[in-house]
C-alpha cells in the first residue's frame, strides 16, 4: 500500500503532543494532560493513525470563525503555522443532533490542496468534541510556486488524450488547479475531469502537472421545451414484478402524446429521470402509453422504479434530499452496451448494461445494485472518497453495505441479477458481506493475498494491490469493512447500523480516510447517537474488532 503523505489528524476536543512518523498533526489539550492515554504505534500493514479523545471548553458559538479562531490559538500545539492563511471553509451544517460539523480545505496561497481537509466538530453545546481530517505539513516549509506555466485548455487538452476520450463528450471537462500530493511530492496539477458514456465509459480525473503540461497521475472514477405533468403509471420490471410508476405526459407537435419515465412529483427534488441508451444516445425514455411492459421496457421499468425506492429511503431514513441533499435530479441510464455485464456512477447517471443473459440478466433488476450506485452519489457529495486504495474500498464498502441496508432481505449484493449459468457455477450473488470469502477473486488479483484467493474477511487477508489492478483493491478489500457491519448490525440492527455508518460517511470522513479514519468515524458517530459506554458503541467498535481493523 502507498503511505499517504497526509498526516492523519484525529484530535478529539483536546490535542495530545505525540511524536509519530509520517509527519502525523497531534497536539495537547489546553489546561490538563490527559492521564494514563495511550500513544498506539503505526501498524505499516493496516496505515493506522493515532486517535486521542477529552474533553474541551465551551467555545463562543458553533460557527466557522470559531472554528478558525480555535485551530489559531491551537496552531502550535497542532503543528499548524498560520491556520488563517491556510485553510479555508468548505462548507459548515448542523445535523439533527444539534451538533454543528465545520469543513475546512487546506491551501497554499490560495490554490486548494488534493484531499486535505480538516473538518471542526461541536456538540450542541457549542462545545468542540472532535478536529479530524488530514492536513499535509510538507507545504508549510515547502517553496512551491503556485503560478502556473501551463494553460488550463492545454492541460484539459493533455487530460482528453491520455485517457482516449472520445470527440463528443457527454459533459463538458472541468479543470481546477490544485496542489497534488503524489509519490512523496507535491505538484502544483490542474485536476482536470473528462466524463463520457461512450463505448467505454470514463469519469476520468487527470492531474497535469501545470509547470509541464505532463500527466502526473489518473484514475477512472466509474463507481463501476415540453410542460411535463406527473401522472400514475405502471410497468413490469425484468423479474415479472408489476411496479407503480410515477410518469409524466407530454405532447409534442407532430408526435402526439407521449408517456415518460420523469418523475417530477417529489417536492424540493429536481425529478427521478430514466434514460435510454440504445441507439448511443441520451433518451428520455418514452412510451406511447402509460403501461411499461414490453421486454425492452422492463429494465427501465426497475431502474425508474427503484431510483424512487432508494430516493425514499435516505429522504425517511436519514432526511436527506436526494444524492446531493439539496435535491439534486436523480438519473438513470439503461440499455448501455452490448451484453455489458456492469453497472455504474460516471459522477452524474447510474448506468445499466443489460448483461449478458449468462451471467447476468439486466443489472437494473436489482434495487441493492441501485442502492449501490446511487450511494456512490451521496458519497462524492459528502466524504467524496478518492477511488484509489483504502480510500477507495471505503468508497465501494459504503455503497454495498447501504445497498444491504435498502435491499434488506439479505447480506448479499446483486443476488437478484446473477443469471442461470452463473447461478449453476455457484455464483449466486455479486459479493456477500456476511461471508466475503465464499467468492474467489480474480486470477490476476490472487497473487497480491494471503494465497487462498478469496475476498477478505479480515485485514490478515487484505490484498495490497498496485494502483492499477482495481484500482488498488477498491472493490475487494471493500469486503473487509462489509463484514465489520454485518457484524455490528447481528448486535444493533439494521436501523442503527445505517444511522452510524451514514453519521460517519457523511460528518467524519474525509477524502483520503483510510480503514483506521474510518474506524475512528464509525466509533465516534456512534458515540454522538448513542453515548460513551452504550451497546451500539461496543457493537460497532466490535465489528471493527472482529475484522482486526483494531487501531
Amino acid at each position: 500500500m502507498r503511505r499517504k503523505v497526509f498526516a492523519p489528524l484525529v484530535l478529539t476536543t483536546a490535542l495530545l503532543s505525540a511524536s509519530l512518523p509520517y509527519n502525523n498533526v497531534l497536539a495537547v489539550q489546553p489546561d490538563h494532560q490527559i492521564e494514563n492515554h495511550a500513544v498506539k504505534k503505526w501498524n505499516e500493514n493496516a496505515n493506522v493513525p493515532l486517535f486521542v479523545k477529552e474533553k474541551h471548553a465551551k467555545r463562543q458559538s458553533a460557527t466557522s470563525n470559531d472554528a478558525l479562531n480555535y485551530l489559531e490559538e491551537n496552531k502550535a500545539k497542532i503543528k499548524i503555522k498560520n491556520p488563517k492563511a491556510e485553510l479555508k471553509v468548505e462548507k459548515s451544517d448542523k445535523d439533527e443532533l444539534g451538533m454543528t460539523h465545520v469543513r475546512f480545505n487546506q491551501t497554499k496561497n490560495d490554490v486548494p490542496v488534493e484531499g486535505a481537509e480538516i473538518i471542526v466538530h461541536y456538540n450542541a453545546n457549542d462545545e468542540i468534541t472532535v478536529v479530524n481530517g488530514a492536513y499535509n505539513n510538507q507545504l508549510e516549509e515547502s517553496d512551491l510556486d503556485t503560478t502556473p506555466a501551463v494553460t488550463s485548455e492545454k492541460a484539459m487538452e493533455a487530460a482528453k488524450s491520455s485517457v482516449k476520450a472520445p470527440n463528443e463528450l457527454d459533459q463538458l471537462p472541468t479543470s481546477k488547479l490544485v496542489i497534488y500530493p503524489f509519490e512523496g511530492q507535491n505538484h502544483l496539477a490542474y485536476k482536470v475531469n473528462v466524463n463520457f458514456i461512450g463505448n467505454e465509459p470514463g469519469n476520468w480525473f487527470v492531474f497535469v502537472d501545470a509547470e509541464t503540461g505532463k500527466v502526473i497521475d489518473k484514475h477512472n472514477a466509474i463507481m463501476d421545451v415540453d410542460q411535463y405533468k406527473t401522472q400514475n403509471g405502471s410497468g413490469t420490471g425484468v423479474l415479472g414484478d408489476h411496479r407503480l410508476l410515477h410518469i409524466s405526459k407530454s405532447k409534442a407537435e407532430n408526435e402526439g402524446t407521449t408517456f415518460q419515465l420523469a418523475d417530477y412529483s417529489h417536492e424540493g427534488l429536481d425529478g427521478i429521470l430514466t434514460y435510454d441508451y440504445s441507439n448511443n444516445k441520451l433518451e428520455l425514455f418514452s412510451n406511447k402509453s402509460a403501461s411499461f411492459k414490453s421486454e425492452f421496457d422492463r429494465p427501465a421499468v426497475d431502474a425508474h422504479y427503484n431510483s424512487e425506492q432508494v430516493y425514499d429511503y435516505y429522504l425517511n431514513e436519514h432526511g436527506r434530499n436526494s444524492l446531493d441533499n439539496n435535491g439534486m435530479p436523480i438519473q438513470s441510464v439503461v440499455h448501455y452496451g452490448d451484453n455489458y455485464n456492469n453497472a455504474f456512477w460516471n459522477g452524474t447517471y447510474m448506468v445499466y448494461g443489460d448483461g449478458d443473459g449468462e451471467f447476468f440478466i439486466p443489472l437494473s433488476a436489482s434495487l441493492d445494485v441501485a442502492a449501490h450506485e446511487m450511494t456512490h452519489g451521496v458519497t462524492s457529495n459528502s466524504a467524496n472518497l478518492i477511488y484509489k486504495f483504502q480510500s477507495g474500498a471505503l468508497n465501494e464498502a459504503f455503497s454495498d453495505i447501504f445497498g444491504a441496508l435498502i435491499d434488506d432481505s439479505d447480506w448479499e449484493i446483486g443476488e437478484d441479477i446473477m443469471a442461470p449459468a452463473a447461478v449453476a457455477d455457484g455464483r449466486t450473488s455479486l459479493r456477500s458481506l456476511s461471508d466475503p470469502s465464499k467468492y474467489p477473486v480474480g486470477s490476476k488479483y490472487a497473487p497480491y493475498g494471503n494465497g487462498e484467493g478469496m475476498y477478505p474477511s479480515h485485514m490478515d487477508e487484505f490484498y495490497d494491490l498496485p494502483g492499477d489492478l482495481d484500482n488498488g483493491g477498491v472493490h475487494i478489500n471493500s469486503s473487509i469493512i462489509n463484514h465489520a457491519a454485518y457484524l455490528t448490525a447481528q448486535d444493533i440492527g439494521r436501523e442503527k447500523l445505517g444511522d452510524i455508518y451514514y453519521r460517519a460517511l457523511t460528518h467524519y470522513l474525509t477524502p483520503t480516510s483510510d480503514f483506521s479514519d474510518a474506524r475512528q468515524a464509525i466509533i465516534q458517530s456512534a458515540v454522538d447517537l448513542y453515548g460513551e459506554g452504550s451497546s451500539e458503541v461496543e457493537a460497532a467498535t466490535g465489528g471493527l474488532d472482529s475484522v482486526g481493523i483494531t487501531e
